[in-house]
């Protein structure tokens, strides 16, 4: 946790889909005392709170429009702007695109601010098909399971996963696969990653601090701790 406030940290996370940010983003956050922020959450927030800009993006969305990034980088700007972002904050999600990292990028200067870090999470695609493809849930109560690391009592050694083999340990019940959790998805999933990601960790080049993410959790845990340790003011 940080002790003493000299200037903010500002941290983008990056990484495919599978790669653990839902795991490492509550660690980072809890270390540096600062919040996670995703555009989704924030636009809802802003939307409930019924503040100008979420006024403003409300009716684009009720409309059935794409929330612009000039909309999306002002509701950034009202929410870094409260009192749990002055030590920093954590985006993940947001800048998808070169575009809207120019933007968040004019947002910061004007502040006398820039991106601290950029987090990138690697994990090779042949890994990420295994951990995806093989996650499979219980709808009723969020309960997960995985065909190989973490198989339910149902699925009979070298047994195919299936509707009728995977069954929630609990109620016995068919558990079932999200409809992006499947190899063809991925792969479009993948290809959308990687043509985003190559141009913006090109843009943050000189504060981009590469993650073997393709390792377990608890060898994963160092390296981050290691790589904030040595590039932020604590």
């Amino acid at each position: 946790m940080l002790t003493e406030y000299t200037k903010r940290t500002i941290i983008i996370l990056f990484g495919p889909p599978g790669a653990g940010k839902g795991t490492q983003a509550p660690r980072i956050v809890e270390q540096l005392g600062t919040p996670q922020l995703s555009t989704g959450d924030m636009l809802r927030a802003a939307v409930a709170a019924g503040t100008d800009v979420g006024k403003e993006a409300d009716g684009v969305m009720k409309s059935g429009g794409l929330v612009s990034d000039d909309l999306v980088v002002a509701i950034i700007k009202d929410r870094i702007d409260q009192p749990d972002c002055h030590r920093g904050f954590l985006l993940d999600g947001f800048p998808r695109t070169v575009g809207q990292a120019e933007k968040l990028d004019a947002l910061l200067a004007a502040k006398g601010e820039s991106v601290t870090m950029v987090l990138r999470l690697e994990v090779p695609d042949a890994d990420l098909e295994e951990r995806i493809c093989g996650r499979w849930i219980h709808k009723a109560s969020g309960r997960s399971y995985h065909a190989k690391f973490k198989p339910p009592k149902s699925l009979a050694e070298g047994a195919e996963p299936s509707a009728e083999t995977m069954l929630d340990d609990e109620s016995g019940e068919p558990l079932s696969q999200r409809a992006d959790d499947t190899k063809e998805a991925l792969q479009s999933r993948l290809k959308g990653y990687h043509e985003m990601t190559t141009p913006l960790l090109e843009h943050y080049k000189p504060v981009v601090k590469l993650v073997d993410a393709a390792k377990k959790p608890a060898e994963i845990f160092p390296q981050v701790d290691t790589l904030i340790a040595n590039y932020l003011r604590f």
